[in-house]
């Protein structure tokens, strides 16, 4: 490719020096948060939790893992 040598070349070196350095490169697929149906998802789960017997529980849960920074 034209125009992509440099681009190229400069990430076969990066990859070279962290598997150097012990690292190997890993992919991870997450879910995409700024889609409409992410957004539709977490509310009928979040709304699902509120309804339940154990909401008090639950929230508690997962305000004890949840990390806030410095609040």
């Amino acid at each position: 490719m034209p125009g992509n040598t440099g681009s190229i070349e400069k990430a076969r070196a990066y990859r070279e020096r962290m598997r150097a350095r012990g690292f190997r490169p890993v992919q991870i697929w997450v879910p995409d948060t700024r889609t409409a149906d992410f957004r539709a998802e977490a509310h009928r789960q979040s709304r699902a939790v509120a309804r339940s017997a154990r909401e008090r529980e639950d929230q508690a849960f997962v305000d004890a893992v949840s990390d806030r920074g410095a609040e």
